[in-house]
């Protein structure tokens, strides 16, 4: 119970940062503090021992010494088609133990955590299309696995919580996910959000009941590739425009959950795809990187941006890491070293 009160005295510390407020002291008005701006980067994990990898201790400090201070894993429950299954763990899924432990190296690198469970498909196909025959079903499955994951963040003092990501297919249910939002605050303290696709956020309406937007900001830059972090800044104009706009009207600020871009050539013409082309375009991920921060910082409702992703593990069957989503050893790498230094 004394490390459960700690954990909860954590994340309470957190949803105070993250949301601009203190807990005070001594029972008098609390004081407003600046919001935290996130600077994360995603460690997805591929495969059940993924998290117990001895590699993981070291991609963790790699992250951190990018300028990195929070980083998001993405435990992974699967489902058998987009009509009539609900999700599952599957042979694939991260172990319980590997989640407990990568959080503890997380801690030990200086990293804060966002745990952010996902539901895949078995087929590997975009989980937008999951649009169950039997939402009452489809819905009891999920928010047993969503707790299950909340009661884990909850117990290691997990900074903050996704409740879903892109589900656009029952993103619309407005009742079925505040009862999900309803159900994981019975059992995490934190700060949550829900991590909508690009194409997807406008069209929520719960965002009253989270305490951030979560956007995956895959959106199209440019119509041809280019290395040019100016014609790309101005690519985003438009969408700064939009999410200020939406920002003020929800009352909330605005956290890209992830953005990302493949190094290859053409990225910047579609982000959210792993296969644009096989042919490696570094300086352009690394200006699309150079951009992004570029449009953003500064903005005071924009919460920060948790990049997709770190590294792919050994022997995975991913993108090689040369055309993969990864900055690691690359120019990318290095705008993160140098936008995000102390």
């Amino acid at each position: 119970m004394r490390a459960l009160r700690r954990a909860t005295a954590a994340v309470t510390a957190a949803v105070a940062v993250l949301t601009g407020c203190s807990t005070g002291d001594g029972g008098g008005p609390a004081a407003e503090q600046p919001p935290a701006r996130i600077r994360g980067i995603t460690l997805p994990g591929w495969d059940t021992g993924d998290y117990e990898r001895r590699e993981a201790g070291r991609y963790l400090r790699q992250i951190a010494a990018t300028g990195a201070r929070w980083v998001v894993f993405t435990p992974t429950w699967y489902q058998d088609g987009t009509r009539r299954a609900t999700p599952r763990a599957g042979q694939e899924t991260v172990s319980d133990r590997g989640v407990r432990r990568v959080v503890g190296l997380a801690r030990s690198a200086g990293l804060k955590v966002m745990l952010k469970p996902h539901v895949d498909l078995d087929d590997g196909g975009d989980r937008a299309r999951i649009r169950p025959a039997d939402r009452d079903a489809w819905f009891t499955a999920y928010r047993g696995f969503i707790t299950h994951y909340a009661r884990i963040a909850a117990e290691l003092g997990v900074e903050q919580f996704a409740v879903g990501t892109e589900l656009a297919g029952t993103s619309a249910d407005r009742a079925n996910w505040r009862r999900v939002i309803r159900v994981v605050r019975e059992v995490y303290p934190g700060p949550l959000t829900y991590a909508a696709n690009y194409d997807e956020y406008d069209r929520i309406g719960f965002w009253s009941s989270l305490d951030l937007i979560g956007i995956d900001a895959y959106w199209p830059l440019a119509d041809a590739a280019t290395a040019d972090p100016a014609r790309l800044a101005r690519g985003w104009e438009p969408v700064v425009g939009e999410l200020a706009a939406f920002a003020a009207r929800q009352h909330r600020r605005i956290l890209f959950t992830e953005a990302g871009y493949t190094s290859q050539h053409g990225a910047v013409t579609a982000p959210y795809s792993w296969t644009v082309s096989g042919r490696p375009g570094y300086a352009e991920q690394a200006a699309a990187y150079e951009a992004l921060l570029t449009a953003f910082d500064g903005r005071p409702w924009w919460a920060g941006v948790c990049w997709w992703m770190w590294d792919d593990w050994p022997d995975s069957a991913e993108t090689p890491q040369r055309l993969a989503y990864s900055p690691r050893g690359k120019p990318a790498e290095e705008v993160l070293r140098r936008r995000w230094k102390e």
